[in-house]
């Protein structure tokens, strides 16, 4: 049987979830917040299914809350929208922008 899926563009492994991870999205300055699951990851992003509508919010960047402390989280840019789905880009160090 052969897998008819295009060869993976990314450069590190990517996890899948089978049922996705309960995260949470706030905005940089605090002013909005959303639940959301985490359905695959990789080293620099993941792919996210949102809860709730996403028009009208500034999301180019935002954290990603990966525990409920919110002592495990990760700066993010948003890369595609497709739905109720998102990518989004890990920043890091150099990558991070100057408010």
């Amino acid at each position: 049987m052969s897998d008819s899926r295009p060869p993976e563009k990314r450069e590190t492994a990517r996890i899948e979830f089978s049922r996705g991870i309960d995260v949470h999205m706030v905005a940089i300055d605090g002013t909005w917040s959303r639940q959301c699951q985490m359905t695959d990851v990789a080293e620099a992003g993941a792919k996210l299914k949102i809860e709730g509508s996403i028009e009208g919010l500034a999301m180019k960047e935002f954290f990603l809350l990966l525990s409920t402390t919110g002592a495990a989280f990760r700066r993010c840019e948003l890369a595609w929208i497709n739905g109720d789905n998102i990518g989004v880009h890990f920043l890091r160090g150099k990558n991070l922008s100057k408010g």
